[in-house]
């Protein structure tokens, strides 16, 4: 078999999906967001407009898109968000914009929202979304991880903790669920549901053509 082999399964069309990661705060989600887009070129995060101020090295459209409470209000206004809520007192939300369109072409989606986020932008677009939630090893690894960040107040850390409680009731209402012991491993198990839910049949919108030459 040399290079001039034909494999049609690497230029089918397909639609693009949009992947979620959720977990409590402390439970990983952040580093295996920034291994997938390192490791995988087909996929890209979903920037989120937000009203919180940006944080040092934070650029805007990059990480968020940063606009006034006024300019978010009329964004939810103008129904162009599939999801959006408030979270310690700012506002984050996901823009419908271009997001549909590049679906269609294959652009896959990288979604780092929780679980009211999940369960909006689902009910609005339940065939494109593919939903993983990353548990913790234990409630006492977790409020490890978040006091060695060392970035917050005790009382900060103490409404995380509430908060992640919170989040890791709602763990049934994903697709797959990952418990984060060891990060390789975790990051493996990312991957193989990605590239599994690529394949699925109804995301294969080049088969029909496909199968139809074959039928012929």
């Amino acid at each position: 078999m040399g290079d001039s082999t034909h494999n049609p399964s690497d230029t089918l069309q397909r639609r693009g999906l949009m992947f979620i990661l959720s977990s409590p705060s402390g439970a990983g989600k952040t580093t295996l967001s920034k291994m997938l887009l390192a490791k995988d070129a087909e996929i890209k995060l979903s920037v989120s407009a937000t009203t919180r101020p940006p944080r040092p090295g934070e650029i805007d459209g990059v990480h968020y898109h940063f606009v006034t409470p006024e300019r978010f209000q009329a964004m939810i206004d103008e129904d162009d968000f599939y999801e959006w809520a408030e979270v310690f007192g700012h506002r984050y939300g996901t823009p419908k914009g271009m997001i549909r369109a590049a679906l269609k072409e294959g652009q896959d989606f990288l979604f780092d929202i929780d679980w009211q986020g999940t369960q909006q932008l689902y009910q609005k677009d339940q065939q494109d979304v593919v939903r993983v939630f990353i548990l913790p090893p234990s409630i006492d690894e977790l409020h490890r991880r978040l006091k060695n960040r060392a970035t917050d107040s005790p009382d900060v850390i103490a409404a995380r903790m509430e908060r992640a409680r919170a989040e890791i009731s709602h763990w049934d209402g994903y697709d797959y669920v990952i418990i984060n012991d060891d990060v390789n491993l975790c990051f493996a198990k990312v991957c193989a549901i990605l590239e599994a839910e690529r394949m699925k049949r109804a995301r294969q919108t080049g088969l029909i053509p496909f199968v139809r030459g074959l039928m012929q």
